[in-house]
């Protein structure tokens, strides 16, 4: 094997022409350049030994088919057939001449103008593709060796190892340029460098000095508004002291007149539950309404005639001389004023009137008075809370709110006939009777849609009519909407009661309640409706917050529950809390409030109507009748089951309808358990009241005590006494028995 090896490294020998005695060493061979990469196949080791079988006598070429450094002339002799290559070459006699070197390409013509002959195949040594990987080998090696031989003698060659980036071979002359080059290259782009920072620098100066320039312009400005605001301070300053000036002027004047009216209206006024600003807001409505009217009447009819100018212009100082006593003597005094109100109040007294003297006498000069608005709504406000049936108001002012569209509408008519020209057409009033009731005849036909008017030929006309339709159905179908809103708002209460009472009688009927039973529930239906207005009024109290509900309950039943003697000396805190929780209930004539021998757990104390204590076989007996403000049952709540002190003691019915207050003895213990002092008094006062107003098994207890106690306690037989005379009084006592039996 390693002479195998050894004959692959050095090269396969040279062959042998016939008649030759000796072999001509050959000269050392030049590194050959790469060749390509053959398709390698490794053949198996049978196919290797089939073709030693084949050509045992073949030989091959060298393996470099470089030529000679002298090649011969004589054509290449055909090698003589070797049996095998031995380890060390046999000297021959003559030297063989030199073999003629295949050229590189196969196809490449020889100097005869002759193909060449391809080249021999390379001997197998271990077997083909151990060969070929060996020969491979071998040629890197080489290859390398030359290139290490090149890098020794150009010290500018690059590694041949791969680096990221590659950097390129590049040869001494070259490298030199790329160096001068990029020298060259650097020493522009510090010139480059150096003219953008001269620039950068030029241009950051000019910003310096165009910020310092800006700052000393807006300094100056700030210098100048501010001279400015100071002159116009001064100003507002002097207007400002005028204005007061003018103000307290005013003051000096209206002094006496405040003075005077603070006896009658007081200091100060409560505008929600005052009544006497409800009145005065009444009349202020009033002259409000005189200028919503009659000025649109008047801007749009011909009214202001000679005659009837004076009096006009009464009753607008008439209504200025309202609306300024509103704003001086009576907005003046509320204690709750809406922002805002003041402002308007001032700009609807602004005395426009005065342009009278230059444009003569309008109506629209007074238009201004028409922000007086906001006291029409606060009157609305204030009347509704304090009538009883506040819809009856909500129906009147819809009704008003129709009327003044209809205003509206005819005024509007009146004007468009006279644009159009009156009496010219059909459709525009004609000129005859009073204009104002045939333009408001007219508004109503045409608004609410009833039909049957002339018919519009003009364009004018008919957009006006359209408009007329248009605005009619908007309007009525509001005012339709919210008048079926305040009616069912006034009988929603009704409308609730009846349906609550409807579905009992339903549920009574479907469940086939006996009829007494159903007519008793009516009744307690209607009775509670008609007395309170209301099936539960625990609904009611609800929605209002604690300390309202307080002040109910305290201002309808503490005066009562102070007359308890259960209650006297206890915390008043405790009763209002006591009060909170209260439920209201109603009896019918002959309902059993309590019954002889139930478990007691409520007290009751009588709102309205009366209960009586009854007895006797059918309870025919009326011990006590008790009215409003009595209290029962107050016992039962201290007592507890262990002695039947929780046992009611009599009957107690109404005797008509009676409306009971009822307070259980769970909501009475969890509020004791916040006054442990109330709780020790009313423990104290219940063993008192039981001992007073206890059950009649007690008393009959105490008094066969009290009977035992009259005659004493038997005295005990002395012990001698028992001793001796103990047979001898039994003998004594068997003596009697027997001879009463005897006879």
């Amino acid at each position: 094997m390693f002479g195998k090896l050894k004959g692959l490294f050095s090269g396969p020998p040279a062959p042998e022409a016939s008649g030759t005695t000796r072999i001509a060493p050959d000269p050392a061979p030049k590194p050959a350049p790469p060749a390509a990469p053959e398709k390698e196949a490794k053949p198996a080791d049978k196919e290797n030994e089939a073709k030693k079988v084949d050509k045992p006598q073949e030989s091959t070429p060298a393996p470099t088919p470089a030529p000679a450094p002298t090649p011969a002339p004589a054509p290449t002799p055909a090698p003589a057939p070797t049996p095998a290559p031995a380890p060390a070459p046999a000297p021959a006699a003559a030297p063989a001449p030199a073999p003629t070197a295949a050229p590189a390409n196969p196809d490449q013509a020889g100097p005869d103008g002759q193909e060449a002959a391809p080249p021999p195949p390379k001997p197998i040594v271990i077997n083909k593709y151990s060969d070929e990987q060996l020969r491979a080998i071998i040629k890197r090696m080489r290859d390398r060796l030359q290139l290490y031989k090149e890098k020794v003698t150009d010290q500018y060659a690059s590694s041949p190892e791969i680096s990221p980036p590659v950097t390129p071979l590049l040869g001494k002359d070259h490298y030199t340029k790329v160096i001068e080059e990029r020298k060259r290259q650097a020493e522009e782009e510090r010139i480059k460098k150096e003219e953008a920072d001269k620039k950068k620098k030029e241009e950051q100066e000019r910003k310096k000095k165009e910020d310092e320039q800006k700052k000393k312009e807006e300094e100056e400005k700030k210098k100048a508004e501010s001279k400015d605001e100071k002159k116009e301070e001064k100003l507002e300053d002097k207007k400002a002291k005028l204005i007061a000036a003018a103000w307290s002027f005013v003051d000096v004047l209206l002094k006496p007149i405040e003075d005077r009216m603070d006896s009658v209206l007081g200091n100060t006024m409560d505008p929600f539950t005052d009544r006497r600003y409800i009145a005065w807001l009444s009349l202020v409505t009033l002259a409000f309404n005189y200028n919503t009217w009659l000025i649109t009447a008047r801007l749009c009819f011909p009214y202001h005639t000679e005659t009837a100018i004076p009096y006009w212009f009464a009753l607008d100082l008439l209504a200025d001389f309202i609306y300024l006593t509103d704003s001086v003597l009576f907005q003046s005094r509320k204690q709750f004023v809406k922002a805002g109100d003041i402002i308007l109040d001032m700009v609807s007294l602004i005395p426009f009137d005065l342009l009278y003297l230059q444009f003569g006498f309008k109506s629209i000069f007074r238009a201004n008075r028409l922000l007086k608005a906001d006291t029409f709504f606060e009157f609305s406000d204030r009347l509704e809370s304090i009538m009883a049936k506040a819809y009856i108001w909500r129906v009147i002012r819809t009704i008003g709110y129709l009327l003044f569209m209809l205003h509206l509408n005819a005024c509007f008519y009146y004007v468009a006939s006279a644009y159009q020209g009156i009496g010219q057409t059909k459709w525009v009033y004609s000129g005859l009777g009073s204009a104002y009731l045939r333009c408001y005849y007219y508004a109503v036909r045409s608004l609410i849609n009833i039909g049957g008017l002339n018919e519009p030929h003009t364009v004018f006309e008919i957009t006006f009519q359209m408009t007329n339709f248009f605005t009619g159905v908007f309007v009525f179908s509001s005012l339709i909407g919210q008048m079926r809103d305040v009616i069912g708002a006034a009988t929603a209460g009704q409308t609730y009661f009846r349906s609550s009472m409807d579905n009992t009688v339903s549920y009574m009927v479907t469940n086939h309640i006996p009829s007494l039973v159903q007519n008793r529930v009516r009744t307690w239906y209607t009775y509670t409706w008609d007395a309170q207005g209301m099936l539960d009024e625990s609904e009611l109290l609800e929605q209002m917050p604690l300390v309202m509900r307080t002040a109910i309950a305290v201002d309808i039943n503490l005066t009562t529950f102070q007359k308890i003697d259960l209650f006297k000396g206890c915390d008043q805190q405790m009763l209002v809390d006591m009060l909170l929780r209260l439920k209201s209930i109603i009896y019918l004539p002959g309902d059993f409030v309590v019954k002889k021998g139930d478990i007691g757990k409520e007290m009751y104390i009588i709102k309205s109507g009366a209960v009586q204590v009854v007895g006797g076989p059918d309870n025919s007996i009326v011990f006590v009748t008790l009215k409003a403000g009595c209290v029962f049952g107050e016992i039962s709540l201290l007592q507890s089951s262990k002695d039947g002190g929780n046992r009611r003691t009599a009957n107690v019915k109404a005797y008509g309808f009676a409306n009971l207050f009822v307070l259980e003895k769970k909501d009475l213990f969890d509020i004791l358990v916040h006054y442990p002092e109330s709780q020790k008094v009313l423990a104290r006062k219940g063993r008192k009241l039981m001992k007073a107003k206890g059950p009649a098994a007690a008393k009959v207890e105490e008094e066969k005590k009290k009977g035992l106690a009259l005659f004493g306690p038997k005295p005990a037989t002395p012990k001698l006494l028992r001793a001796v005379g103990g047979t001898i009084n039994r003998r004594m006592i068997d003596k009697i028995r027997n001879a009463a039996g005897g006879q």
